[in-house]
């Protein structure tokens, strides 16, 4: 293999397996900025994967599954921002919770769905005009579902409304000096409620990617571990969606090329 296509091969590669780690990054950095860890990010994640893929599969329609893991992923950030905000339970407990809870839970509800092929995946596009670009169109514009690019077009927009909007300076007016902000008459429990809900709802959007996108089909603990590296990502991104999305993209780059370089090194 070229370089050329070994270049294009590990674009389209980091694109694909970074999209739902950029996904649950974007979420868990609003939770955090608002003064909330999520540790649940992984269950979340996974039962997202799980209820689009049952949804897609018994409708046919997999944006109607993508729809419904947004709403499970919310639903499941609701409980951890009830237990963390209004009784202010222990943040660490109830996100690891709430990972057991997803973990064991897709685990049982899954094990019928096992091994079925999923006939409706999200459908590849190709960007006219972009993917004609020497080496980066290939890789970055060509074959790739929408959920992807609607992923990478949040990115600037959280980043603005996170640092140059009225909205931003809230949030981060919770996370840094809560009593500060209570006393300025900002509804602190209100933020921090919709900030974890905004996680949550990114985290079933990227089980969501996984499981009608990047591997269309069922398995039970499909995450692998992913929502603990958006837990990484999110301290490597210094908090901020653009770091985010270098981030995301890097370690995914990484990860294939592990597989790469293995059959490089060996004898």
């Amino acid at each position: 293999m070229g370089w050329e296509a070994w270049l294009i091969s590990t674009f389209a590669r980091a694109l694909a397996y970074g999209t739902p780690l950029l996904l649950g990054t974007l979420g868990e950095i609003y939770a955090e900025r608002a003064g909330v860890l999520n540790l649940g990010i992984e269950g979340m994640m996974i039962m997202g994967a799980y209820s689009a893929f049952v949804v897609a599969y018994k409708t046919g329609h997999p944006w109607l599954g993508v729809l419904v893991a947004a709403v499970v992923g919310g639903a499941f950030s609701l409980i951890h921002a009830f237990a963390s905000v209004t009784l202010k339970a222990n943040q660490v407990v109830s996100g690891l919770a709430l990972t057991m809870l997803g973990l064991g839970l897709s685990g049982v509800l899954g094990r019928s769905w096992v091994g079925l092929p999923l006939l409706t995946p999200l459908r590849r596009i190709t960007v006219p005009g972009l993917s004609a670009i020497p080496i980066i169109g290939p890789g970055l514009f060509t074959r790739q579902n929408l959920l992807v690019y609607i992923t990478m077009l949040l990115v600037p927009l959280l980043w603005y409304i996170l640092f140059h909007t009225r909205i931003g300076v809230t949030i981060r007016a919770v996370g840094e000096d809560p009593a500060t902000a209570d006393s300025l008459g900002v509804n602190v429990a209100r933020v921090r409620y919709l900030c974890v809900l905004l996680g949550g709802i990114f985290a079933g959007l990227a089980g969501a990617y996984l499981s009608l996108g990047y591997r269309p089909s069922w398995t039970e603990g499909m995450t692998g571990g992913m929502g603990w590296i958006v837990i990484a990502l999110t301290i490597f991104a210094f908090w901020n969606p653009l770091y985010g999305l270098l981030g995301s993209y890097f370690f995914a780059a990484l990860y294939h090329l592990s597989y790469r370089m293995q059959a490089w090194i060996s004898p």
